[in-house]
């Protein structure tokens, strides 16, 4: 019943709420006297750090990093639905195909970040986001199913999970980007800043994806979705 799914659900939760109370807080800096310092000062320091240039192609970055990625994924279910797959299939072979692969990504990501860079990490992950885009592309091309066999799950599985993967590794190099792009001293208001742009894609363009999808079809939209992960790549060079 979906009494208990929510009751295991919160219970998720109670490790990230331990760790955050037995982990000591590092004191690099001064907490903010004033509302000013707490909230003016950060968005001032991070403009005047390297000027407007560096400061709109950071925030560029962080808009398009995973804005193909966020709009592939925005009308997953109705696309499978579209390709044959029953709500049961979609329920039992999505979500358990999505989560272990975006969790080993996560740990993975984290792993390999450390031995080869956050720079380097964005760019491999970045390619793995884009590439995992492709196989909603083959999954579209190949049609709707008018039986669903093993077979078909199979494919489903594969492509939702290399997705997901891509997912854990690009989320992790992403948010260490944004870690490191924060001043220690107006880490949270900062932090908050660019985590809060990071979702605005999910919010925004996603609100077009029906629209394209009724105007280009699901082979059309999911190359687009391509397309529009690769000005977030091109911005790794600056």
């Amino acid at each position: 019943p979906w009494s208990t799914v929510f009751i295991v659900t919160a219970l998720f939760m109670l490790p990230g709420v331990a760790m955050t109370l037995l982990v000591q807080e590092p004191h690099r800096a001064a907490p903010p006297r004033t509302l000013r310092e707490a909230v003016v000062e950060p968005f001032h320091e991070f403009i005047t750090r390297q000027g407007w240039g560096s400061a709109l192609l950071i925030l560029a970055f962080l808009f398009f990093y995973k804005l193909g990625d966020s709009m592939c994924t925005a009308l997953a279910t109705p696309f499978y639905l579209d390709m044959g797959f029953s709500k049961t299939q979609i329920g039992l072979v999505a979500k358990n195909a999505g989560l272990w692969p975006a969790v080993i990504g996560g740990m993975l990501g984290g792993l390999w970040m450390v031995k080869i860079g956050i720079n380097r990490a964005l760019w491999l992950f970045g390619v793995v986001q884009v590439v995992s885009i492709f196989g909603f592309v083959w999954l579209a091309s190949v049609g709707h199913h008018a039986e669903i066999t093993s077979v078909e799950l199979a494919q489903l599985a594969i492509v939702i999970g290399l997705e997901a993967l891509g997912v854990g590794l690009g989320t992790v190099a992403f948010v260490a980007f944004i870690a490191r792009t924060t001043h220690p001293a107006y880490t949270a208001t900062q932090f908050a800043l660019f985590t809060s742009l990071m979702a605005v894609p999910r919010t925004f363009a996603n609100a077009a994806t029906g629209w394209l999808v009724e105007m280009m079809g699901w082979t059309g939209f999911f190359m687009l979705c391509a397309a529009l992960a690769i000005p977030g790549m091109l911005l790794l060079f600056k």
